[in-house]
């Protein structure tokens, strides 16, 4: 609206510079009757020049008067384009007629406001002469002479930067107010529950330092983004109190909405809180999590699935040993079928018995099928949307088909959101009061990789095609 308000005040200014200087010069003639000493005669020659004084303006404004002028003067123009800068006015209830002339030189425009009022008192006396008769019943006479103007009239300077300003603020207004009605976007956790009746976990600010280093982790550990990923993990602890899910999936909508961001660094933050937290790549479509971590990516998780390794043969370490994570490894021709098989939820089993808590994350749920045959081997869904991107019916569409398949959807994380308007929803009010020695020990410190009973241990090294 800024930019727009600013746009109009230059446009303004520029009409300004642009435009060429205007001057005015006014004249004056007087119609009166002929001489009489009668009072009811002088009556009605006074209302007879009264009636008349309105057709006088109209032929003062002609080329019939302005042709002379034209020539008088050697102008260098038309009668008719003179005509159209001259305006004769006829003042109510008296015999005046003022004479004004626009012209860029003012000097000139006052000799030809002079000019058309004398040529325009000899032509109005011709015309009123009857034919064969001597005298005219009228007689014009010149009341005030033109002079030349000293200030210009157009253009103004203040009048035309005001306008321009007026007209930027106002249709900078129109367009806020046509983008809101036309935006269905979500922006903050309300409008995301009003839509798809889940809560939100927590709201994740954009972060250009997050291109290159999607990890909270180092230097960006004390970020706004960090304790945004921290808050989401303490409100996931309450989200399920009698029935803590072990297994939850991460997605979105849509592409590009920031769920393998969410995911990698949600592990991290529960891998960092004590918890023992496997991240699993199950977006078979376009696997991102290895490139994030700068892990391998040719063994994982499908070459479980097909029996060509056990889970504790690809499993990688990330986060300075603290977080478990099982890449996507190749990539499949049927991802849909794979992650919906007997042998995924097996997999899902096994590492579930080995950690706290198992993050997966999945395809986008609107564009393939693969995420809705996946949900219903988990305990718990996680909805990524970003700020401002996502469109409603999108997000209704992705959280009703986590519903129709069974899976529960522990809430929504809304991310990307502008700094400036980063809110707070939920639980977590704690945060704010955290010392920050405290919290970036808790974020940096490392920790011990997850102790896991012999049982365990072999559970994961013979679980799917051993």
């Amino acid at each position: 609206m800024a930019l727009l308000a600013l746009g109009g005040l230059a446009a303004g200014l520029t009409l300004t510079a642009c435009s060429t200087a205007q001057y005015k010069s006014v004249s004056q003639i007087f119609v009166a009757t002929r001489g009489t000493s009668d009072v009811a005669e002088m009556n009605q020659g006074s209302a007879f020049s009264q009636a008349r004084v309105q057709s006088y303006a109209d032929i003062i404004a002609s080329p019939r008067v302005t042709a002379p002028v034209v020539k008088q003067l050697g102008l260098d123009t038309s009668a008719r384009a003179l005509a159209d800068r001259v305006q004769a006015t006829a003042r109510l209830n008296t015999v005046l007629i003022d004479i004004t002339v626009t012209d860029t030189d003012p000097e000139r425009a006052a000799l030809i406001a002079n000019a058309v009022a004398a040529e325009a008192g000899l032509l109005i006396v011709d015309l009123e002469t009857p034919p064969g008769q001597g005298a005219a019943p009228v007689h014009i006479g010149i009341t005030r002479s033109g002079v030349p103007a000293t200030d210009p009239v157009s253009p103004k300077p203040l009048l035309n930067a005001g306008a321009g300003l007026l007209g930027g603020l106002l249709t900078g207004i129109a367009f806020a107010l046509l983008r809101h009605t036309l935006d269905t976007t979500l922006r903050t956790g309300e409008e995301i529950g009003e839509t798809a009746g889940i809560a939100v976990l927590g709201s994740v600010p954009f972060d250009k330092a997050a291109v290159a280093a999607p990890l909270a982790i180092g230097d960006q550990a004390l970020s706004a983004r960090a304790e945004a990923f921290r808050l989401v993990r303490t409100n996931l602890q309450f989200a399920q109190v009698d029935h803590r899910p072990h297994v939850i999936i991460v997605t979105s909508s849509l592409p590009g909405e920031g769920k393998t961001n969410t995911a990698a660094n949600l592990a991290l933050s529960l891998a960092q809180a004590g918890h023992t937290t496997c991240l699993i790549d199950a977006d078979l479509r376009n696997p991102c999590v290895a490139k994030t971590f700068g892990l391998v990516q040719s063994a994982g998780l499908t070459s479980v699935l097909i029996g060509a390794a056990t889970v504790s043969d690809v499993l990688q370490w990330a986060g300075d040993d603290t977080l478990a994570v099982l890449t996507s490894g190749p990539i499949p021709p049927n991802p849909a079928e794979i992650l919906a098989s007997q042998r995924m939820s097996q997999v899902l089993r096994d590492v579930a018995t080995a950690f706290d808590v198992v993050i997966v994350d999945t395809a986008p749920l609107l564009p393939v099928a693969d995420t809705l045959g996946l949900a219903p081997l988990t305990d718990a869904a996680i909805l990524v949307v970003r700020a401002g991107k996502t469109p409603a019916d999108q997000v209704r569409a992705a959280a009703d088909g986590l519903r129709a398949v069974g899976a529960h959807i522990l809430g929504g994380v809304l991310s990307m959101t502008d700094p400036q308007q980063q809110r707070t929803y939920g639980y977590g009010y704690g945060f704010e009061h955290v010392d920050a020695a405290k919290r970036a020990a808790d974020a940096t410190a490392p920790r011990p990789r997850p102790v896991r009973s012999e049982a365990d241990a072999g559970a994961m090294g013979t679980g799917v095609g051993a």
